[in-house]
């Protein structure tokens, strides 16, 4: 396969048109890479760990061998579920991404021997779905797109396809993509079949297609399925669940809060912020203000994570946070955070970026080991000793190295490898850094090029240092992510002697004349904090959170001796110290406290009595940073822990 780098100008998952309503552009992942540090050691794994272990999975599911009856080469039953075609296009996409970040010949044979398979499987007219063309003969169709998934399958074909494009600027995949939107274009909208996919996610892919290609039929088509949804069309197959599952109860302008299915519902906020952005529509831009507000003030987890019942993988109420039936499944945070980044570049507002922050270190990244090799479909905040592990998702079995519904393992290779578009933007005025890592950021400025390099040691340490190695002769301002965890961050501009004040959950913008090797050092102080949950989040009432800079931490059980059961733990109200460990986990900032055991042989139910002193006995605690745990074996684990009286 020959590729080229010629389009990697727009290689990053959103491209804006020159159109676009936008505050802030993002940068291609060439513009924004990861050099060294935490990131770039995830990323390292993602690559030479996870992704080759990917395709592995793949030809074992059984998901190369479908594309391949569908192609005529191979005969058999159907294998797998029925969107199993989505988890080779994911796994595409990460190629396409690690091709952007660092050509391999090696990526690119597997690449162009996937590629062409799917061509192959192609019908004549555009249609491109193995369940179908195997299971059912050609014969189904569009025939329940309630539960089908065909829709949101194609919506994985052209996200990897524009991607592959803009990554490599070899198109086919890409031709593959646009004659499969074709024949959508062709078959749905006003006029034509009313149905929606019960599983959203084409709605982004046809914006980012017609991003790429200039085709606005792509445009009207996914205004289409997000003006359409509230009218039922999503729920009129066989499938008893209620519309709020399918995000089909209400009119996406009408919503006031996120519902239903977790991932659809952020799939389908994340294409109308495109179509938003593409449009200029104010009032879709408030309605998903309005919900995106509601969802991280009632529905969201200390971590990020999003979904609280096992149920329909589900929002629940406001409110509604179990910590030990969490569902928090890891793509709805990688949702979450696709819908954020794109309300981020739409209004410039840091509050965005710090939910990224959170979601990525403490949602996404708890869903895959430190080894690349095995995840979690489930994140819940707690596990207790004796808990059932009757479902290969419940976090008590421990990460496994697939699942039968594999969504979530090639949507973290992907998510890893475009990580550093997240990193920063540009404006009109200069250039936005939202995300910190060791990375080399290069960015045109109202007046030319302005190329910065950023060393920190973060999220272990808050000290980060931005030099200017090349700069426009004219000013240009800087702007850096206050994080809203930080009350006392410090900003200092080499060679003007004064520190500016931080106001967190803001930018902080410093405008000048830039000259190579000027520095900003900007110093976010890393106290470790306890923090407690609104009175309404009735499961964890008394009980205390650590976090520590962007971390938030958990007590696993294998760092403590047998007699200290982390189910009977509660926690002296004192100093928690945040102590490197370099031996641990790969090397983390492990927190020391004090505990208390209580008893744990009691009556299940007994009268209340006044405290009788300090029952139990005092012990020394070690949390550990809650996307690092169970990669010692399954244990008891919990986020949330109980206040017990002082010392």
């Amino acid at each position: 396969m020959k590729q080229t780098l010629r389009h990697q100008r727009t290689a990053a998952p959103v491209a804006l048109t020159g159109k676009a309503a936008t505050t802030l552009r993002p940068l291609p992942l060439s513009a924004a890479r990861v050099v060294d540090g935490f990131w770039a050691e995830r990323q390292q794994v993602n690559r030479t760990a996870a992704i080759p272990a990917g395709l592995r999975q793949l030809r074992d599911s059984g998901a190369l061998r479908n594309l391949r009856r569908a192609a005529g080469r191979g005969e058999g039953q159907y294998e797998g579920p029925v969107f199993i075609d989505s988890d080779v296009y994911k796994w595409l996409e990460a190629i396409a991404w690690e091709q952007a970040r660092e050509p391999s010949q090696a990526l690119a044979a597997d690449q162009a021997k996937i590629t062409a398979l799917v061509a192959e499987a192609q019908q004549p007219d555009g249609y491109l779905n193995s369940f179908v063309q195997v299971a059912t003969r050609g014969t189904a169709r569009f025939a329940d797109l309630t539960s089908g998934h065909e829709l949101y399958c194609a919506g994985h074909l052209m996200q990897a396809a524009v991607a592959q494009y803009r990554a490599t600027g070899y198109r086919e995949l890409l031709d593959t993509a646009i004659r499969f939107a074709d024949l959508l274009v062709a078959t749905f909208g006003p006029g034509k079949r009313p149905e929606l996919d019960g599983h959203p996610l084409v709605e982004m892919a046809l914006v980012e297609l017609y991003r790429e290609t200039g085709d606005s039929r792509y445009l009207e088509l996914a205004r289409h399925f997000v003006e359409s949804r509230g009218d039922g069309w999503a729920a009129t197959g066989p499938d008893p669940r209620p519309r709020s599952y399918y995000s089909d109860r209400v009119p996406v302008r009408q919503a006031v809060t996120v519902e239903g299915h977790a991932v659809r519902a952020l799939y389908l906020a994340a294409g109308a912020a495109d179509l938003a952005a593409e449009t200029g529509d104010e009032e879709l831009l408030a309605a998903l203000e309005r919900q995106w507000h509601a969802m991280v003030t009632a529905k969201t987890y200390i971590t990020g994570g999003v979904g609280a019942r096992w149920e329909g993988e589900a929002f629940g109420d406001p409110y509604e946070l179990p910590a030990d039936r969490a569902y928090c499944e890891t793509c709805a945070a990688i949702a979450s955070v696709q819908w954020s980044w794109r309300m981020l570049l739409r209004t410039g507002d840091a509050r965005y970026a710090d939910l990224i922050e959170r979601t990525l270190y403490n949602a996404v990244l708890p869903g895959i080991s430190l080894d690349g090799n095995a995840y979690f479909y489930v994140n819940a905040l707690q596990v207790r000793s004796g808990q059932a592990d009757d479902d290969v998702r419940n976090p008590a079995n421990g990460r496994v190295g697939w699942f039968g519904v594999a969504c979530c393992p090639p949507n973290i290779m992907r998510t890893i490898a475009s990580l550093g578009s997240l990193l920063a933007t540009t404006a009109d005025d200069g250039v936005q850094i939202h995300q910190y890592a060791t990375s080399v950021i290069t960015a045109e400025v109202a007046s030319g090029t302005a190329r910065l390099a950023v060393a920190t040691d973060y999220p272990w340490d808050g000290r980060i240092e931005i030099t200017v190695q090349a700069a426009p002769d004219e000013d240009w301002t800087l702007a850096l992510r206050i994080p809203e965890w930080c009350a006392d961050a410090k900003a200092l501009v080499a060679g003007t002697g004064a520190a500016e004040a931080c106001q967190p959950g803001t930018y902080l913008r410093l405008r000048q004349r830039w000259t190579a090797g000027d520095s900003v050092v900007l110093d976010l102080p890393m106290p470790v904090r306890q923090t407690e949950a609104h009175k309404r989040v009735d499961a964890v009432r008394g009980c205390v959170a650590i976090e520590r800079g962007p971390l938030v931490y958990c007590l696993e059980q294998a760092d403590h001796p047998a007699g200290v059961l982390i189910d009977d733990i509660q926690l002296v109200d004192g100093d928690c110290t945040p102590v490197w460990r370099p031996d641990l986990l790969s090397g983390i900032t492990a927190v020391q406290m004090t505990g208390r055991t209580t008893p744990g042989a009691m009556p299940l139910y007994q009268p209340r009595t006044a405290d009788d002193g300090q029952p139990g006995r005092l012990a020394r605690l070690t949390a550990i940073p809650y996307f690092a745990w169970a990669n010692r074996g399954p244990a008891p684990m919990r986020v949330w822990i109980p206040l017990g009286p002082p010392g």
